[in-house]
């Protein structure tokens, strides 16, 4: 029986805006890495709580860079609790950070992504943040991904000149934005690319002709319900999920946001039930033949659903005008779809 792998993948990192604000280590961290709120905690530590709750590991994509400005300690933090909890790390890069980080070797770069840089450049500053994040504590890494999903060819390049295996930073739904890996939308998972395995960002269709990447907060519970479903039916060699270590709290991160907690956790639900999935590293993939695979087709009802949660998500969240009553009903639909 073919068994489709899943890699449920945290892009786990600390904020250059509250850095900008003058915020400690100690406070990005809890804000951004923790995900303390008025109402409790929701980052990595939750996370890992609620995976290995329901059988599951995860994949921590860490963002070294932020070692630059707040010293090594901060990133070792992240990493050893993952470690310790049977989690993977894997690269992760934002290079947004090197504009504040004066007294390093690569101070005179700058760029928004990875991809703005030229190929020997790139090749020093993964070099430099697989190096941080090996002082840290990390393995060395067998993959990467970009931050903002800014990769281009010459990252793949980059990535193969250094001997990292796996490449994560290929998001379709991003290729009109800053995704410049020079792929088809359809390029399936193990694909080889300028000497690296690629393993796309999953994705749905959402609309005709449009296509929606399989990420926590864009996803209903039903949207991911059916997509990990439809991958394990249709043979997928493996499905990769996204999220963030912030990324079940409000957008001004002072509370959780139900409606995304709850996707979390009937995700992992959904996951440790299907008997032709299995959560899995990128440590633990064995390539397979690349194989054409089909795209979960839209459903507008499905779809209007999500739009209409999401529209509420805003008003509950962040504008705080909707009412209890109304915010109940929707947990309660939203719950039943998800089973």
């Amino acid at each position: 029986m073919m068994v489709t792998k899943v890699q449920f993948t945290v892009d786990t990192e600390l904020s250059l805006r509250l850095f900008q604000q003058g915020a400690s280590a100690q406070d990005n961290f809890d804000s951004s890495v923790a995900g303390k709120c008025r109402d409790g905690e929701y980052g990595i530590f939750y996370q890992m709580d609620r995976l290995e709750a329901a059988g599951l590991t995860g994949v921590f994509f860490v963002d070294p860079m932020p070692a630059l400005v707040y010293g090594p300690g901060v990133i070792a933090r992240i990493v050893e609790p993952i470690l310790k909890r049977g989690h993977e790390v894997q690269l992760h890069i934002h290079t947004e950070w090197l504009e504040f980080a004066h007294d390093h070797e690569h101070a005179h770069l700058r760029g928004r992504n990875i991809a703005d840089f030229s190929l020997d450049d790139q090749i020093r500053l993964l070099e430099q943040a697989r190096a941080l994040l090996m002082i840290a504590g990390a393995p060395k890494p067998t993959a990467f991904r970009a931050g903002n999903f800014g990769a281009n060819d010459n990252t793949l390049r980059a990535l193969s000149a250094l001997g990292v295996q796996y490449d994560s930073s290929f998001n379709p739904a991003f290729l009109s934005g800053e995704c410049a890996i020079d792929l088809p939308s359809q390029t399936p998972p193990f694909s080889e690319h300028l000497g690296v395995g690629i393993i796309p960002v999953s994705m749905i269709e959402d609309r005709p002709g449009n296509i929606r990447a399989v990420q926590l907060c864009a996803l209903s519970a039903w949207e991911m319900r059916d997509a990990l479903a439809h991958a394990a039916e249709d043979g997928w060699p493996c499905f990769t999920i996204v999220s963030h270590s912030f990324e079940l709290l409000s957008r001004d991160r002072s509370r959780g946001n139900g409606i995304v907690i709850r996707r979390f956790e009937a995700m992992c639900r959904n996951i440790a039930e299907h008997n032709r999935l299995e959560p899995i590293g990128f440590n633990g993939l064995v390539p397979h033949a690349k194989k054409p695979m089909t795209t979960l087709p839209a459903n507008f009802v499905r779809t209007a659903l999500r739009y209409g949660e999401q529209a509420f998500s805003r008003m509950r969240y962040e504008t705080g005008i909707a009412s209890t009553l109304f915010f109940n009903e929707f947990a309660a639909l939203d719950s039943i779809v998800a089973i």
